[in-house]
């Protein structure tokens, strides 16, 4: 092919990049959050429990979740008034309070994960592309941290 009969793509300004990733971010909020909101849970508290891989310190949860720990009170002391996580000292430091899935918990947070998977969107793109994007997303974001 020469240069004259491939056709030059016109430079995408970042306002195009940001409308489409704010669309994007809105698109896959509403979704969540309507199937979200269908097991009882608010999108915070859906964060909160897919965060939850394991036993963790309430200042750990709150830096994966990019928010001060005293923010999460109030989502913890909902979850744990309806029995899907508990709040224990840890071995070893009882000053540390671990945030654990109770049974209930853990079977809640697959619900939530499996939500999350289902996103329309993101989806639909291969492994590949995914992996692209995350790529390509985390590069865009390198430039906002200090």
């Amino acid at each position: 092919m020469t240069q004259k009969a491939r056709k030059i793509q016109p430079a995408i300004g970042t306002d195009q990049i940001a409308e489409q990733v704010t669309s994007l971010g809105r698109q896959m909020v509403g979704y969540v959050d309507a199937r979200i909101g269908k097991l009882g849970l608010t999108v915070p508290q859906a964060v909160l429990l897919r965060e939850m891989e394991r036993p963790m310190a309430m200042n750990e949860v709150a830096g994966r979740m990019h928010c001060d720990a005293s923010n999460l009170t109030g989502i913890v002391d909902r979850l744990e008034s309806r029995g899907l996580i508990q709040r224990q000292t840890r071995a070893g430091d009882r000053r540390v309070k671990e945030l654990v899935l109770t049974e209930k918990g853990r079977h809640v947070r697959t619900e939530v994960v499996a939500v999350i998977d289902r996103t329309p969107g993101i989806s639909a793109l291969s492994p590949d592309e995914r992996a692209t994007l995350h790529r390509l997303l985390g590069r865009a974001l390198e430039g906002f941290e200090n």
